[in-house]
């Protein structure tokens, strides 16, 4: 019983972390979850060249 209960919570916590930023907005819980991914990924977030701040797509994962 417990193993279900936790296999449900998994399932509903990914599908939660598949979700997109349906607003485009730029706000802290978006900017703090794109910042932790791309430095998952071994990045950093980068506002790209004459992008919008409170845009979340003008935002890129580069390279150190």
């Amino acid at each position: 019983m417990r193993a279900v209960a936790i296999l449900a919570m998994c399932g509903t916590l990914a599908a939660c972390a598949g979700v997109t930023n349906e607003g485009g907005i730029a706000n802290y819980d978006a900017l703090r979850k794109a910042t932790a991914d791309c430095e998952a990924k071994g990045g950093e977030l980068k506002l790209q060249n004459g992008g919008d701040p409170e845009v979340i797509s003008d935002f890129s994962c580069k390279r150190k």
